[in-house]
């Protein structure tokens, strides 16, 4: 019954597939980690299906959370700040000359979301993605399903079984890392890194917003005179608009900003998640914690016994997913990114990696004739994210993938971590 009520819950919308793809133009859909779901832009580079000749037989997914609410207080606090000054300022705006696309201000702006929590687009974002899951991977089955232990991933990790196994999610086994005897998780190793420096973040990204929204706010104080907006409003104006999306798929805020703006926003957010666990981490933290995913990879795709399972299905953050990047050296900008402001072009975009809903999926593939041996690829948002770190052939480069064996000599500096040795502590010990 319980399942039957939540199918009739979820609105007819669920069962088809509505992720939009990737355009250009649309600033709105690159708001770092804040970003909607939407499939990531096609690599020219590579081709999107493999050669006739493969058959995958072996599939990791992690799987990020779906849209949620607003993270932390500050960014509450931020936002609710924002909505009491327009309510203050409320006579200033009935008086302003307001342009279009701010009008909606003189009717006042209320905010109403849930802090941390699973959005009903996230319920269907993950719903989704488990059908699309289930037609492109029909042959492959597990017992068993694993998420990090806050709520909205648990959320998530249910509703994407939801819609891979129907009614036989019931028999199902869905666990939390809390349920592993590992002594450190790939899917939350920060809980074993004692030394981890999120200030480091906090600072980086401040150091930008001292720099990109004074400009905004003066812009925004010219249009709505005797409001006096801080910078923190602006902040939360920025949040509200991506906030909004993610509770209910339209913001008005987002319409308030410029192109340009919205991408420092949007470098602010990979600014921050670089700085907690990408290359940017304190003492190479991001990068020796990532280690754990990868592997963990190498040792279920090693796995060739007839009771290796042909499905893994594992959902965490936005940080697992970099973190494990970072590890690898997927999408390492050189020079680093700078809390002075964007580079002209960077590999480091949250937007195209790690959005609401964002999934990793690795496969492992053999084929008759166009490669020899086990064979590796990556597959993030739908499309083929290449493995240049191990190409090592022609048709490594044609197709983005490489040899199980390439892959695990390219990944050494994971492989040569072990939780606890002195790497790990030089990283994650107390400082």
């Amino acid at each position: 019954m319980l399942i039957q009520g939540l199918l009739n819950w979820l609105p007819l919308a669920s069962l088809t597939f509505n992720s939009y793809k990737y355009e250009h133009q649309d600033s709105l859909k690159r708001l770092g980690i804040l970003t909607p779901y939407h499939a990531a832009p096609p690599s020219r580079e590579v081709e999107t299906e493999l050669p006739g000749d493969c058959s995958v037989n072996r599939v990791m997914l992690l799987h990020r959370h779906g849209s949620r609410g607003p993270s932390g207080a500050r960014q509450t606090s931020m936002i609710n700040s924002l909505v009491q000054k327009l309510r203050d300022g409320h006579d200033a705006i009935q008086h302003a000359y307001l342009p279009e696309n701010l009008r909606f201000l003189e009717k006042g702006y209320e905010s109403h979301l849930e802090p941390e929590k699973l959005t009903v687009i996230g319920s269907q974002q993950l719903f989704n993605h488990g059908v699309e899951f289930r037609l492109k991977y029909p042959n492959f089955n597990t017992a068993t399903l694993l998420s990090s232990n806050v709520q909205r991933v648990i959320d998530s990790m249910y509703f994407f079984a939801l819609g891979r196994f129907g009614r036989e999610v019931q028999d199902k086994k869905l666990l939390t890392v809390d349920d592993m005897p590992d002594p450190v998780s790939w899917i939350t190793p920060w809980t074993s890194c004692p030394g981890l420096n999120w200030h480091h973040s906090s600072e980086m990204t401040e150091e930008w917003s001292d720099i990109y929204l004074p400009e905004i706010t003066k812009r925004l104080n010219e249009l709505l005179p005797g409001v006096d907006l801080t910078d923190d409003d602006t902040h939360g104006a920025l949040y509200a608009c991506a906030y909004d999306l993610a509770a209910r798929d339209e913001s008005p805020w987002c319409d308030v900003f410029h192109a340009s703006e919205l991408a420092d926003f949007e470098y602010e957010k990979d600014l921050g998640l670089d700085a907690s666990v990408g290359y940017l981490a304190s003492n190479d933290a991001g990068r020796v914690m990532g280690s754990v995913f990868v592997n963990k990879l190498i040792d279920r795709f090693s796995n060739t016994s007839e009771e290796a399972p042909s499905l893994y299905l594992d959902f965490g953050h936005d940080t697992t997913i970099i973190a494990a990047m970072a590890a690898m050296g997927l999408n390492r900008d050189d020079p680093p990114l700078s809390s002075q402001g964007p580079p002209r072009r960077r590999k480091f975009r949250t937007s195209y990696q790690t959005p609401f809903a964002a999934n990793m999926i690795w496969e492992s593939f053999t084929c008759e004739k166009s490669f020899d041996g086990p064979q590796i690829r990556l597959v993030l948002n739908e499309e083929t994210y290449p493995l240049r770190i191990c190409a090592e052939t022609k048709e490594d480069r044609r197709y983005g993938t490489c040899s199980l064996d390439a892959f695990t000599r390219a990944n050494q500096f994971s492989t040569n971590i072990k939780f606890g040795d002195d790497t790990w502590q030089a990283a994650c010990g107390a400082h």
